[in-house]
């Protein structure tokens, strides 16, 4: 489990091929290795990672066909720079929201905008994600913890502080870049909670406005 606090920025020294998916090593900057062990976790733009090497200024990982696939992961290069964050401690603070990393989907920034001193994004999500993004509520993007200002369909909006523009990669951001969605924990395991005992029955449709009508939840 991760805060979506980002600790480091690191950047990607290689990507090498293996066995059909990918050995992945980062640099990791000021991020503190000493206390980190083989096996454990550390999130990569919100992908939590397992700790299969440590060379001394960094560590490397696999990376699995499942997560080329699900991730925006696959564009990045040698250099690019990426968000890192270790897994929690019961001591750590909880400064963002309970993060998983384990990436729910790509979206894609359409829009920049000065906003005094922040920067105003807007993102745009994969259509069935939709439906766990709320204005005011938490998402992470690229492992960070944000608040979603507005939501139009499936485009949201977040206004970044100068603060979180320094620590992280998104002051980077240009439309057309592509990032990792993890959404809220919260808004997934309560609507599968929701489904009952329709939750056992193969390829069930999930949640939608006939079954709030009909369980009451729509008048």
């Amino acid at each position: 489990m991760f805060t979506g606090i980002i600790e480091a920025v690191g950047s990607i020294r290689s990507l090498t091929p293996k066995g059909g998916d990918v050995r992945l090593q980062v640099a990791t900057g000021k991020l503190d290795l000493s206390d980190v062990k083989l096996g454990d976790s550390i999130a990569v733009n919100g992908i939590c990672l397992t700790v299969v090497e440590l060379p001394g200024d960094g560590f490397c990982a696999d990376v699995s066909r499942e997560t080329l696939a699900r991730t925006a992961l696959v564009n990045l290069r040698q250099g690019s720079k990426v968000n890192l964050e270790k897994a929690l401690l019961p001591t750590t603070r909880l400064g963002g929201h309970l993060v998983s990393g384990h990436v729910d989907g790509v979206g894609e920034v359409i829009k920049r905008e000065d906003n005094a001193r922040a920067i105003q994004f807007a993102i745009r999500a994969p259509k069935e994600l939709a439906r766990y993004i709320a204005m005011k509520g938490s998402i992470t993007v690229d492992g960070t913890s944000l608040t979603v200002n507005s939501v139009n369909g499936s485009e949201f909006e977040l206004t970044i502080v100068p603060h979180t523009l320094q620590e992280t990669i998104m002051a980077d951001y240009q439309c057309g870049h592509l990032v990792n969605l993890e959404i809220d924990l919260i808004a997934r395991y309560l609507e599968r909670l929701l489904l009952g005992d329709k939750a056992a029955v193969p390829d069930s449709a999930g949640i939608s406005e006939t079954f709030l009508a009909e369980h009451g939840f729509l008048r």
